[in-house]
C-alpha cells in the first residue's frame, strides 16, 4: 500500500512501561507498543504531555531523591516563566521569558540537557497585547519526530518555526492575520504536533463568517507554513483558553483531538481536515485543563469555573466519547448528560490531569493531590501538598509522580493502592506553574525564577530524525482540500492553490486535478462580493497591479464535491479611505441608517459601522456588545513598517464621559485619551506606555498623525502629533517615545475602547502613506 511520510502517534496510554507495586495495569497496546519501539524515541519528550497526551512518560531510571545543589543536582538557569521543556537528544528547548518592565522578552531557548549550555536562543518582546503581571512563558514548544524542527507559540500571538540549528523557517502573526485577541492571564500553551501539520488555538476575532469572537483552532503545515484548514467548534467564549489536545483514532477512522476551550465545552474536532464534529458544555466560563482517556470509550475532563447546572465551581467528569459519526448527523453534535458517566465537585482551574491503569492523579485548589478511581470518580486517597494550587500539573513517570505547587514546593512521590507516599520535597526559588517534563534519566522543573535539572549525568547522544508513515487515503474521494485554506495576497502578487482529494476519513489520497475554479460567494455571506483578482482554471489566482482592497472565496469542485478557500487582497500604500463610496442599506439598533465597515478589515464587521454623521460619512464602533467595548482591527500585513498612518478622529461624550480612539503603527498603539486629557503610545501597559497632556473635548474632531523612526541599533522612536481638524498642522510632535527595542514592522490598524459601551467614537479621512 503506497505510504506518505508524515507522524503517526497513536492515542494508546503505554502501561506497560510503568510499574507500580499497587497498579495493575491493562495490557499494553501491541501497535503503540511497536510505534514507539520502532522511533526509538521512548527516552526524549517531544510534546510536553508525553506520548500518549495523558500525562505518562515511559523513560526510565529517574531520580526519586533530589537536594538543589546536592549530588544529582546538574544545573539552575536564570530565566522566568511556566514553560515545560521538551527533548530530543542531546537538545533541549523551553520557553520562558529575560527581563522586567520594558525589558521584559519572551524567548525560546536551545540548551544541552545536562550541562545548561545555551546553543541558541531567540527571543521576542510582546507587542498590543493585554497581559499583565508578568504572566509570560506559560506553554511549551513542541519537536516534529519526523524532521527535528521545533515550534513556540508567543504570548502576543506569534507562531513560530525553527530547525534544529535556529534558523527560522516560517513564522505567522495570528494577531495580525487571525485577529487572535490576547487576555490578561498571559496564558498561551504551545502548539502541538499531528501528521504533517502544527495546531495551535485561540479566540480570534477573524472577518466575514469568522468575525464574532469564537475560540478557533488552525492548523499549519509544518514544512511551508501554510494554512491548511480552520475550526470553529464551539460557540461564544466566556475567557480564554489554553487546553492542551489530546489525539485519537475513532473506530470509523477518523483523526480527531479532543480539548476544552473558551465557551465552557469539551469538544471533539477532526486533526485532519478541522470538521468540528462534538461538543459538550460543561461550564460557563473557559475550560483550561486538557482531558485525559481511559481505555477506547471514556474521557475525563476538570474546570474550575461556575457549573452549567447549579452555582458551585469546578467539577470533574467521566464522558462516554462516541466512536464514530453517524452518517447525516448535523455536525457538531452536542453531547448531553445521557453520555456522561459520573460527575464530582473537583476544583481544578488549569491542572491537566495523569492517568495511569484505572486511577486519575489531580492537583485541585485546595492544595491536595488526589487519587481518583476512574469508574466511579470517587477520592481513593488524597495527599495535602499546600495551601492551594493554580496551574501546575502532575507528572508520572517511572512509577512516580513528580509535582510542583503553586507555594514554590516539589515533590516526588508514590503512589500506592490506599495512599501516597512522600519521597522528596524541596522547596525552590519562584512559586511553579508548569508540569514538570522528562527524558534521559533526568527531570526538569521551571519556577517563576529558575529552570531546574537533576539526574544522570550521562551525556545524551544526538537525536536522529527518523520517517513517520501513515497509510494513504483510498476508495473514491469524499471531498476536496484547498491549500491555503484562507490567504492574503497585495496587488501585482500571485498565488498558486493547491488541492487534494480526501477519503471519508479525511486522509489525502493524492492531487485533486481537472478542478473547475470559481469564485465563490456563499448562500450565507452577509456582505455579497468577489476577491478583486483573477482566478485561471490552474487554480493560480492573480492579483493586477490595480487590484483593489477586496475579500472572498474561492471554490475548487469536480462532480458532486468540492472544496472551499476564502481571502483578502490588501492593499499596497498608500491607502486611503473616506467611507463616501458605502451605501447605508442596514439599520442598527438605535435606528441609524448603517453600512459594514470594509470586509477585509480584521474584526471590524461586528465592531465598527458606517454611519451618516453632520452630512459626511465616517466609521464609529459598535456600541451593542460590552464585549466590543474595546476593539483593535488591523488594515494590511504584519511585514509592513516605515509608514504614516494618520486619520480625523473623535469622540462622542460630554466632559466627564468620553471614550478612547486611536491608530496602530507597527506595534504601537496611539491614541487620545478623552476621559484622561492626553495623548498615550503603548504597545503593551506594564511593558512600554508614554504619555503627554493633551487637551480633548468631546464631539469635536482632531487630526492624529503617526510615524515610527528606528536606528541602525534596533532601538528608535514613537511619534505622534494631534490637532483641531481644520487647523493648521502643528511644526512639532505632540508626543516622542523612544523605545530600546523597537518593533520592526507590523500592520496598521485602528483602536477604539468605550469604558461600558457608553459613548462612540468616530473616524475618517483615514490614510497609510509610505515614507521615503
Amino acid at each position: 500500500m503506497k505510504k506518505h511520510n508524515i507522524i503517526s502517534l497513536l492515542p494508546v496510554v503505554l502501561f506497560a512501561a510503568i510499574t507500580s507495586s499497587c497498579i495493575t495495569p491493562p495490557p499494553p497496546d501491541k501497535t503503540a507498543v511497536e510505534e514507539i519501539a520502532g522511533s526509538k524515541s521512548s527516552d526524549n519528550l517531544f510534546y510536553w504531555r508525553g506520548p500518549t497526551w495523558n500525562g505518562v512518560l515511559t523513560t526510565k531510571n529517574l531520580p526519586e531523591k533530589w537536594t538543589p545543589g546536592g549530588e544529582n543536582h546538574l544545573f539552575s538557569y536564570e530565566i522566568q516563566g511556566g514553560g515545560v521543556p521538551v527533548i530530543a537528544g542531546d537538545r533541549l528547548y523551553h520557553f520562558g521569558y529575560y527581563g522586567v518592565g520594558p525589558e521584559l522578552q519572551e524567548a525560546i531557548i536551545c540548551m544541552h540537557p545536562v550541562t545548561g549550555k545555551i546553543i541558541w536562543e531567540k527571543r521576542y518582546s510582546d507587542f498590543l497585547s493585554d497581559t499583565v503581571y508578568n504572566r509570560y512563558g506559560i506553554g511549551a514548544p513542541v519537536i516534529d519526530k519526523e524532521t527535528g524542527n521545533v515550534y513556540f507559540y508567543t504570548s502576543s500571538g506569534l507562531l513560530l518555526g525553527f530547525d534544529r540549528d535556529g534558523n527560522e523557517i516560517w513564522k505567522h502573526s495570528l494577531m495580525e492575520e487571525f485577529s487572535r485577541l490576547t487576555f490578561p492571564n498571559g496564558r498561551t500553551g504551545g502548539p502541538a504536533i499531528d501528521g504533517d501539520l502544527v495546531i495551535v488555538h485561540g479566540i480570534t476575532a477573524n472577518w466575514g463568517k469568522s468575525g464574532p469572537a469564537r475560540n478557533r483552532f488552525y492548523a499549519f503545515d509544518k514544512r511551508s507554513g501554510e494554512l491548511v484548514w480552520y475550526a470553529t467548534p464551539g460557540v461564544g467564549p466566556k475567557d480564554s483558553s489554553f487546553s492542551p489536545l489530546h489525539f485519537d483514532n475513532l473506530k470509523d477512522g477518523r483523526r480527531v483531538f479532543y480539548t476544552g476551550t473558551g465557551c465552557g465545552n469539551i469538544v471533539c474536532v477532526d486533526a485532519r481536515t478541522g470538521q468540528s464534529l462534538w461538543r459538550y458544555q460543561m461550564s460557563y466560563g473557559g475550560v483550561n485543563s486538557g482531558v485525559v482517556l481511559h481505555g477506547q470509550d471514556t474521557l475525563v475532563a476538570i474546570h474550575g469555573k461556575e457549573n452549567v447546572d447549579k452555582t458551585s465551581i469546578g467539577r470533574m467528569i467521566s464522558l462516554k466519547k462516541p466512536q464514530s459519526i453517524p452518517d447525516g448527523a448535523e455536525l457538531p453534535m452536542v453531547l448531553n448528560d445521557k453520555q456522561v458517566n459520573w460527575k464530582q465537585d473537583y476544583e481544578a482551574f488549569t491542572s491537566t490531569p495523569c492517568i495511569v491503569g484505572d486511577r486519575v492523579y489531580q492537583t485541585v485548589k485546595t492544595g491536595e493531590l488526589l487519587c481518583i478511581d476512574v469508574a466511579t470518580g470517587k477520592t481513593v486517597w488524597k495527599l495535602k501538598l499546600g495551601h492551594d494550587q493554580l496551574h501546575a500539573s502532575p507528572l508520572y513517570a517511572d512509577g512516580k509522580i513528580y509535582v510542583g505547587m503553586h507555594t514554590s514546593e516539589f515533590y516526588i512521590i508514590k503512589p500506592e493502592a490506599d495512599k501516597g507516599i512522600i519521597l522528596n520535597k524541596v522547596k525552590l526559588e519562584g512559586a511553579i506553574l508548569a508540569q514538570p517534563s522528562a527524558a534521559q534519566g533526568r527531570v526538569y522543573i521551571q519556577t517563576k525564577k529558575k529552570l531546574y535539572a537533576f539526574g544522570s549525568k550521562k551525556a545524551p547522544s544526538p537525536w536522529t530524525p527518523q520517517t513517520q508513515n501513515e497509510d494513504a487515503g483510498s476508495g473514491a474521494p469524499a471531498s476536496i482540500q484547498v491549500v491555503p485554506a484562507e490567504f492574503a495576497i497585495i496587488p501585482g502578487q500571485k498565488l498558486k492553490f493547491k488541492a487534494y482529494f480526501l477519503d471519508k476519513t479525511g486522509r489525502r489520497i493524492g492531487p485533486a486535478e481537472n478542478l473547475m475554479w470559481e469564485k465563490y460567494i456563499p448562500p450565507t455571506a452577509k456582505v455579497k462580493v468577489k476577491v478583486d483578482a483573477t482566478l485561471g482554471q490552474d487554480g493560480t489566482l492573480t492579483a493586477s497591479k490595480n487590484a483593489k482592497l477586496s475579500a472572498g472565496a474561492i471554490r475548487a469542485s469536480k462532480g458532486n464535491i468540492a472544496g472551499i478557500t476564502r481571502g483578502r487582497v490588501l492593499p499596497n500604500l498608500p491607502y486611503s479611505e473616506d467611507f463616501e463610496g458605502f451605501e447605508l442599506t442596514q439599520t442598527n439598533t438605535d435606528g441609524d441608517k448603517f453600512s459594514y465597515p470594509p470586509l477585509p478589515w480584521l474584526g471590524a464587521r461586528m465592531r465598527w459601522q458606517v454611519l451618516q454623521q453632520e452630512g459626511t460619512k465616517v466609521i464609529g464602533n459598535t456600541l451593542d456588545r460590552i464585549l466590543f467595548q474595546r476593539s483593535m482591527n488591523f488594515l494590511g500585513r504584519p511585514d509592513m513598517k516605515n509608514y504614516i498612518i494618520e486619520a480625523d478622529v473623535m469622540t462622542d461624550g460630554n466632559r466627564r464621559v468620553m471614550s478612547t480612539v486611536g491608530l496602530i503603527n507597527q506595534r504601537y498603539n496611539i491614541s487620545l485619551i478623552g476621559n484622561h486629557q492626553k495623548i498615550e503610545i503603548v504597545s503593551n501597559y506594564d511593558r512600554f506606555k508614554a504619555n503627554a497632556p493633551f487637551t480633548i473635548k468631546p464631539k469635536t474632531w482632531y487630526h492624529l498623525k503617526t510615524q515610527v523612526d528606528m536606528n541602525s541599533d534596533g532601538s528608535g522612536t514613537v511619534r505622534a502629533k494631534a490637532w483641531t481638524r481644520g487647523e493648521q498642522e502643528p511644526d512639532k510632535w505632540t508626543i516622542e517615545a523612544t523605545h530600546d527595542k523597537l518593533h520592526k514592522n507590523g500592520s496598521p490598524g485602528i483602536f477604539a475602547f468605550s469604558p461600558q459601551s457608553q459613548k462612540r467614537v468616530f473616524i475618517d479621512n483615514l490614510k497609510v502613506i509610505p515614507r521615503k
